[in-house]
């Protein structure tokens, strides 16, 4: 079975990253693919993640393995026509959410794996209140609740004041406060503290990052030899992690991706063995990866884990041999013509 997973844009990522709000990007994924009408679907993804804050529930007999809910302030970082902006969105759900792909592991090297996706076949559908997680397993889609009014100490607004958020539609994100950019100092103690509703009241412990910074120069990937990623390291390398998606065939319906989880110390070697079989298994117009500084504090109520992840991401555009990306013909060389996975042969 293809899977394909397409990018917002089919235009080139330009040196300036463009950074995205990943839960943002879930929840719009969920409108998508979820039971009609609901958007209450929400899908885990791996990340960089650092444990640096407990947080206190009014019932921790929920599983911690179980992630059910995620309140996300992200650094998006300055562009050419926009601001910088401190983000904030949250969610809570009274269940885990399924997901449609199985990520294996192929490979693996230092810090990093290579992994192939699996898409899961039901003989008999699941019906648009569940997905299809296993052969012939369905699993129901959780629905999204109240957990009261949000307060988020630590985060600067314009006009002073603390970050507080009452639901819309059981999604949290400020409306009528903005916040400065960035919103915290690296190392600034954050707390979550949710009243209760639907979910019990529970609060949770963060800390504030440094915006991410890339030092390498752009990521070239070529058969039989090592990639290294670079950054200005977190000050205080322990309180957060750096995870990093490598994916060259989007466009083209994913092969496979390359995926770490590394400290924050500067760098990570992508080993010429990992970048050999993921270039083998195909490459598509567009390919580029993703580099993320998380770091993460948790608590537990009784449908599972609660979130507070902050977080700088930047995605930029990976260079390959012999690839040309296109949006049309006119961006190919002479006798080639744009494919359906974007790329001029």
């Amino acid at each position: 079975m293809l899977l394909t997973l397409e990018m917002p844009s089919t235009r080139p990522l330009p040196r300036r990253a463009r950074p995205r709000t990943a839960l943002a990007a879930l929840l719009a994924l969920a409108t998508a693919c979820g039971p009609a009408g609901s958007g209450d679907s929400e899908t885990e993804t791996s990340g960089g993640t650092s444990s640096t804050g407990e947080g206190t529930g009014a019932d921790t007999d929920g599983d911690p393995g179980v992630l059910v809910g995620t309140f996300e302030v992200e650094l998006v970082g300055p562009s050419d026509t926009a601001p910088g902006q401190t983000a904030v969105l949250g969610k809570i759900y009274d269940g885990p959410s399924p997901s449609q792909i199985i990520w294996e592991e192929a490979a693996s090297a230092g810090s990093c794996h290579l992994v192939t996706p699996r898409v899961p076949f039901c003989n008999t559908p699941c019906g648009g209140s569940a997905a299809c997680v296993e052969d012939d397993t369905c699993q129901d889609y959780p629905a999204a609740h109240s957990a009261g009014t949000v307060t988020i100490s630590g985060l600067a607004l314009e006009g002073g004041g603390v970050l507080e958020m009452d639901p819309l539609n059981n999604t949290y994100q400020p409306i009528g406060q903005k916040l400065l950019y960035p919103a915290f100092a690296e190392g600034d103690p954050i707390k979550l503290e949710a009243a209760g509703d639907y979910f019990p009241a529970f609060s949770i412990d963060g800390v504030g990052i440094a915006p991410l910074v890339l030092t390498s120069g752009a990521l070239a990937l070529e058969s039989g030899q090592a990639a290294t990623l670079t950054w200005e390291p977190a000050g205080s390398p322990g309180a957060s992690t750096i995870h990093v998606k490598l994916d060259i065939s989007h466009h083209g319906g994913t092969k496979g991706m390359i995926e770490c989880d590394s400290d924050d110390s500067g760098s990570v070697e992508l080993a010429a063995d990992l970048v050999t079989q993921l270039l083998d298994l195909g490459v598509a117009g567009f390919p580029t990866v993703v580099v993320s500084r998380s770091a993460v504090g948790s608590t537990t109520i009784p449908s599972g884990r609660v979130d507070l992840v902050v977080t700088s991401a930047l995605e930029y555009a990976v260079e390959i041999p012999g690839l040309t990306s296109c949006s049309s013909d006119a961006d190919c060389p002479n006798g080639q013509t744009c494919q359906a996975d974007l790329s001029c042969k």
